[in-house]
């Protein structure tokens, strides 16, 4: 009579005392569980079930090695081939699992998988370690490399890399231009021969495909002239586009938030995300920042010609119920009025067309702007670079100086 063991649920005899595939006890009866005395033994293989080895000096975030057995020798010695896609993992539980998984159920390890199923495998790994910015460029660059997805990993070569770069495309589902074909810029192209650089070191990594093609070439001379040309120095916000905006700001929506950056310096980014927990609105400051070391959770006072404009969205998103002090509930589609900064470009983009300023105007330039309007009114260099959230070099500066957020703000209040 068969059983079917607990553990591994292959059929086992009645009469077995073990099972024969993953060792499971099948007879404890009138017999006392022996103690193991680590508290962590691992469980003994049979034969021709596998192998799980523990693979040390190679720097891996996984170790353990997981081969199956596909046949053996003349000789009676098993054939062992690394489990496919993934034959690394991080404990020996898993990799055990992972083994009788495959035992149970026998697959060809032959069969590669596509290049989109491997996308998805690295990048949910991947983006949990970066910033939403950079993943934000990522998942960008990867929507022109349609043409491979349903690829084989192991059919990829540099010439189908290349053709993403240079021939690849999206369509648009939004705006103007739906339905239309859109090519990748220089800087795109950068970002897709980056994409593939890391994906396929991933698949290198675990034993997916046996060479990272992607690093066998470099883009372009063209592409990298052509990056150079296309970019833009930043622009300032002048005098009369400062007044437009100031007399536009209870018309047209999201114009505070431009006013708001142009007297904080905040980069795009770091404005979208503020936190209303990083916000004092009692004392008048905001403790934040991204980026560089110098940058993070650094003190900007609240000039008092925005305090206002701040203490307009701080009670919004009070009453949104939002943790952030930036809310976009001008677009919903996902249900969140949390700002991205795509968001607060395309917001930006549509506030100066719509009030026909300098129609090259960046997210960036508000920064800009703020910059160089404290240096007109002679706001101390350190105190700027500290609010710019720049490294300061000087030493006695760096080290021995700490401003408070009166220093800070009494320098700030220069600038009208």
């Amino acid at each position: 009579m068969l059983l079917k063991c607990p553990e591994c649920e292959l059929q086992v005899s009645d009469k077995a005392v073990n099972c024969p595939h993953c060792g499971y006890p099948m007879q404890n009866e009138g017999k006392k569980k022996r103690k193991c005395k680590t508290g962590n033994r691992r469980r003994r293989l049979p034969n021709g079930f596998g192998s799980i080895s523990e693979v040390k000096g190679k720097n891996l975030r996984n170790t353990f090695r997981v081969r199956v057995c596909v046949g053996k020798t003349p000789e009676g010695k098993p054939i062992l081939k690394s489990l496919k896609p993934i034959c690394f993992f991080k404990t020996y539980n898993e990799a055990y699992q992972a083994l009788v998984e495959y035992n149970r159920n026998p697959y060809d390890l032959d069969s590669s998988m596509t290049v989109k199923e491997l996308y998805e495998k690295w990048s949910t790994d991947y983006f949990s370690k970066i910033k939403d910015s950079s993943s934000r460029t990522i998942t960008s660059a990867w929507t022109y490399c349609s043409s491979i997805y349903s690829m084989n990993v192991k059919d990829i070569r540099a010439r189908h890399i290349k053709g993403c770069i240079d021939n690849g495309f999206r369509v648009e589902t939004n705006g103007k231009q739906k339905g239309q074909k859109i090519y990748p810029t220089a800087s795109t192209k950068s970002r897709i021969k980056s994409l593939f650089n890391l994906m396929l070191d991933y698949a290198l990594e675990y034993e997916i495909v046996d060479k990272n093609y992607a690093r066998t070439f470099e883009i372009s001379d063209e592409i990298i002239k052509e990056k150079d040309e296309n970019k833009k120095s930043h622009i300032i916000f002048t005098e009369d586009e400062l007044q437009t905006l100031w007399s536009n700001v209870d018309a047209v929506p999201y114009v505070d938030w431009i006013i708001i950056q142009c007297y904080m310096g905040w980069r795009p980014q770091e404005l979208a995300t503020l936190r209303l927990d990083e916000v004092n609105i009692n004392d008048w400051y905001a403790c934040a920042g991204i980026k560089t070391t110098a940058g993070k959770q650094r003190i900007v006072p609240i000039h008092t010609k925005i305090r206002e404009l701040v203490k307009r969205n701080y009670d919004k998103a009070i009453k949104l119920g939002s943790p952030y002090l930036l809310n976009d509930t001008g677009q919903t589609h996902s249900g969140s009025y949390k700002v991205t900064y795509d968001k607060y470009k395309y917001r930006f983009d549509k506030t100066i067309a719509r009030l026909n300023l300098n129609p090259d105007h960046r997210p960036h330039d508000p920064r800009m702007t703020f910059s160089t309007r404290c240096k007109r009114a002679n706001v101390d260099e350190y105190a700027l670079k500290e609010m710019m959230g720049h490294n300061i070099k000087d030493i006695t500066e760096s080290v021995y100086t700490i401003r408070d957020v009166e220093w800070l703000r009494e320098d700030l209040e220069k600038m009208q």
